[in-house]
C-alpha cells in the first residue's frame, strides 16, 4: 500500500486520526494526500490534491468521521480501485470499522491483505440529462404546508403502485437503515443486490414497500395534483421535481468496497446502533 487518502469531517476534531496516518505511513513509505480544502484546516504533512485525483490516486481511502463522510469517501471512490476504511470519531456509525487507537493496526492489517471487502450498491437517478448518483437513498419529498406528493412506482416496465405520501423512498441495502427504516422499511444486509421503495406517510389503501431486484427496471413518475417536490440525494437536496417529470432508477452492484477487518457483523452493527431490543413477550433467558 502506498497511497492513502483521507476525507475529514467538516466539523469534527480529526487531528489526532491524521496524526495516527501520518505515523504509520512514515514508518511503512506510504504517501498521504488529503482534500486541499479539507487539510487546509491542519498543520499536517499531507499532500493536498483534488476530490477527483484523491479517488483516482489512493489505494486506500481512509474516512474519518461519521456514516454521511463514509457516504462521501465511497462516492470519491465510486469506480476506482480502492476501498474505503471507515474510522468512528465520535457516535457509532454502521459503516465505520475502527475507532481510532485501532488506526494504525487496521493500517498494518490492510497492507498485509488481512481484510475483507464488502462491495456497496449504488443508484443512479437519471431525470432528463441530470444524473446523480445515491450510495444512501433517492427520495422524493413534499414541502411542508404542500399536498401530499403524488408518486406513481414503475416496476420491470409496468405501472405498481401509486402513493400519495409524505415522500417517497428508493433505498440501496446500505439506505436501508437511514429514510426508508425511520419510514417503515426493513433492514438488508449489504450484500443484497436489491433496491427498496418506501413510502413516508402514506395516505393510501396500499401502504407497504417494494423490494426490486438489481435486474428489474424501476422509475417514479411524478403524477398530476402534486406541487413542486425536491428530491434528495443522501439528504441533500439535487433537484426539484412536479408533475410529469419522471426519474429513472438505476442500479450499479459493487460501486464502492468497504474494508472489513472481521471486528463485527452488520447486523451485530445495526442491532447496537439501534438499539434494538427483544420483545416483552419473551421470558429473559
Amino acid at each position: 500500500m502506498h497511497v492513502v487518502g483521507v476525507v475529514l469531517h467538516p466539523q469534527r476534531d480529526s487531528a489526532e486520526a491524521v496524526d495516527a496516518i501520518l505515523g504509520w505511513a512514515a514508518g511503512n513509505g506510504a504517501q498521504v494526500l488529503g482534500i486541499e480544502s479539507e487539510i487546509s484546516r491542519l498543520n499536517c504533512a499531507a499532500v493536498p490534491v483534488t476530490a477527483a485525483e484523491l479517488g483516482r490516486r489512493c489505494d486506500l481511502l481512509v474516512s474519518l468521521g461519521g456514516d454521511g463522510t463514509m457516504l462521501r469517501a465511497m462516492r470519491l471512490a465510486d469506480g476506482q480501485t480502492a476501498p474505503v476504511l471507515g474510522v468512528n470519531l465520535g457516535k457509532l456509525g454502521f459503516l465505520a470499522e475502527v475507532d481510532v487507537p485501532e488506526l494504525p493496526g487496521a493500517l498494518t492489517a490492510i497492507d498485509d491483505h488481512r481484510f475483507t471487502v464488502e462491495p456497496r450498491l449504488a443508484v443512479d437517478a437519471v431525470i432528463g440529462d441530470q444524473v446523480v448518483t445515491a450510495f444512501n437513498d433517492v427520495a422524493v419529498v413534499r414541502y411542508p404546508g404542500q399536498p401530499s406528493a403524488f408518486v406513481a412506482v414503475r416496476a420491470a416496465g409496468h405501472p405498481f403502485v401509486s402513493y400519495a405520501a409524505d415522500a417517497v423512498v428508493v433505498a440501496t441495502p446500505t439506505g436501508s437503515t437511514a429514510y426508508s427504516f425511520s419510514a417503515g422499511g426493513p433492514i438488508v444486509g449489504p450484500s443484497v443486490e436489491a433496491l427498496l421503495v418506501t413510502p413516508a406517510a402514506p395516505h393510501s389503501a396500499y401502504n407497504r414497500g417494494l423490494v426490486l431486484s438489481v435486474n428489474d427496471t424501476l422509475s417514479l413518475e411524478i403524477l398530476p395534483g402534486s406541487e413542486q417536490l425536491a428530491m434528495e440525494v443522501d439528504g441533500q437536496v439535487a433537484v426539484y421535481v412536479a408533475a410529469g417529470d419522471r426519474i429513472d432508477l438505476q442500479p450499479r452492484p459493487a460501486a464502492a468496497r468497504v474494508v472489513r477487518l472481521g471486528k463485527t457483523t452488520f447486523y451485530e452493527r445495526a442491532r447496537r446502533k439501534l438499539r434494538l431490543t427483544d420483545s416483552a413477550e419473551i421470558p429473559a433467558s
